[in-house]
């Protein structure tokens, strides 16, 4: 190799090295989206109302902005189930819950006592839950689908 070649490919490679180490310098400097302190306690608070003992299905912890919704599909075995459910948000924060695509939905307030509230359902092939923020600001909702024994 040529001395004028040798000093080309030199200087490439330490162009190259100076593009790498300021894309990685940019890259680490970018601003992180700040965690929001009141969902970690409301996810903290929702997983103690409605801990996962072991013998769910199905269980979930849910971070969900205001006015907005969520749908779970899974396919299951036949049978009897109870769907737990817990909200946690901002005082008078609401989401409404519905099982199946044309059912009824009822209200869970997610400030004050925040109480798990329970359904028994048959289920044929699939667990279908929709949950709908009603109020501005996140919420943290929880579900945990457990087969009846009996």
């Amino acid at each position: 190799m040529s001395g004028e070649r040798g000093r080309g490919v030199v200087l490439y490679a330490l162009a190259a090295l100076i593009l790498v180490v300021g894309v990685w310098s940019w890259w680490r400097a970018a601003p992180r989206p700040a965690a929001d302190d009141r969902l970690t306690g409301w996810r903290h608070s929702a997983e103690q109302l409605l801990p996962d003992i072991g013998d769910h299905e199905l269980a979930d912890t849910l971070a969900l902005d205001g006015d907005s919704g969520h749908e779970e599909v899974v396919d299951v075995e036949p049978g009897d189930f109870r769907i737990s459910v817990v909200c946690a948000g901002d005082d008078g924060s609401r989401v409404r819950v519905s099982l199946g695509a044309g059912g009824s939905a009822r209200g869970l307030r997610c400030s004050g006592s925040r109480t798990p509230e329970f359904f028994s359902v048959g289920l044929l092939d699939h667990f279908n839950l929709r949950v709908t923020v009603e109020t501005p600001g996140p919420v943290v909702f929880r579900y945990a689908l457990q087969r009846s024994n009996g």
